[in-house]
């Protein structure tokens, strides 16, 4: 075996299959404490290799093949170099659904797909509540990383060297219609227009919408979600710059339309819709609000019930 941090040569062990979904955080109210899973995946194959590389397809597949300043690379790297391991070379097969810098969890299926590949191919033995608190270091919140690890409706805390999960199944007639604009937008930027403090109402206003939200999701109350959804604490500072919102909003009550809210810190923005049935008057509506096709892209998906998935190949 090589030094740790040393790259080594190809390894006996067996190759790693993992599937992670899309995650919307936020879903209004719930900043940095909430988040859901999505039916559209980040899906790699690896096995050990002489040298490093990735065969990308699906959404962003330029970015997502760059073995240099690759997210995913750097992180499983960095993981085994800090826990004293070999840094084994691996051969990916990379699949991506997940559209990169829209708000729909990208990093945080990205680092924790570094982490379990780290913890197989290192050998490194964590559990479940490990990965997850590793995770919640990296991406400096626990809510996408929870979603996406966990599935389903999640509230998620850090307590200590925990991360506190509270997890339910959403209704399974709910649907949901992710609103892409053309460009994406970092995360650092979108934090940047938040201010320091709050007024106290609006602090009151979250909390109640929050509370509700919760409670939504777990008796399945579809008329709760309007206001459950409602938010003062970020989307108002981020509406300038995720110009989607403002037209989404309104929509909110009318064609089948639940709630809306900023899928993560945006730009993306995440439709609530009552069921199947209503999918085809829901998109008319949104299609109708942009003004038409062109420029946008929307994304029918369902909340799944079930997290990241990996198996040994």
């Amino acid at each position: 075996m090589s030094e740790p941090g040393k790259t080594s040569g190809r390894p006996s062990g067996g190759g790693l299959r993992l599937r992670l979904p899309a995650t919307s955080a936020n879903l209004g109210p719930g900043f940095d404490a909430v988040a859901i899973a999505l039916d559209f995946y980040l899906e790699l194959d690896a096995e050990p290799a002489d040298e490093f590389s990735i065969a990308a397809t699906g959404r962003d597949a330029e970015r997502c093949g760059r073995v240099e300043d690759n997210l995913v690379l750097e992180t499983y790297k960095g993981i085994l170099v800090a826990n004293d391991r070999p840094i084994v070379p691996l051969a990916i097969k990379m699949r991506n659904g997940i559209p990169l810098a829209m708000g729909c969890g990208s990093s945080a299926a990205g680092r924790l797909a570094a982490i379990a590949l780290a913890v197989h191919f290192g050998q490194l033995a964590w559990s479940s509540e490990r990965i997850l608190h590793e995770a919640y270091l990296l991406e400096g919140h626990p809510d996408n990383v929870a979603a996406c690890w966990l599935g389903g409706f999640v509230a998620a805390a850090c307590d200590g060297e925990t991360v506190r999960v509270a997890k339910v199944v959403p209704a399974a007639d709910w649907r949901a219609i992710v609103v892409l604009p053309a460009d994406p937008l970092p995360t650092s930027r979108a934090r940047a227009v938040l201010p320091a403090s709050y007024p106290l109402g609006d602090v009151v206003a979250n909390i109640q919408a929050v509370s509700m939200l919760g409670l939504a999701f777990a008796q399945g109350r579809a008329d709760l979600l309007r206001i459950a959804m409602s938010d003062r604490i970020h989307q108002p500072y981020r509406a300038p710059i995720c110009k989607l919102l403002p037209l989404m909003l309104p929509l909110v009550g009318e064609h089948g339309i639940l709630g809306a809210a900023l899928s993560g810190a945006g730009p993306a923005v995440l439709v609530v819709v009552e069921g199947e049935e209503a999918l085809g008057r829901a998109s008319a509506a949104i299609w109708d609000a942009l003004g038409g096709p062109g420029g946008a892209e929307l994304l029918v998906c369902r909340f799944v019930p079930s997290g990241a998935n990996q198996t040994n190949v």
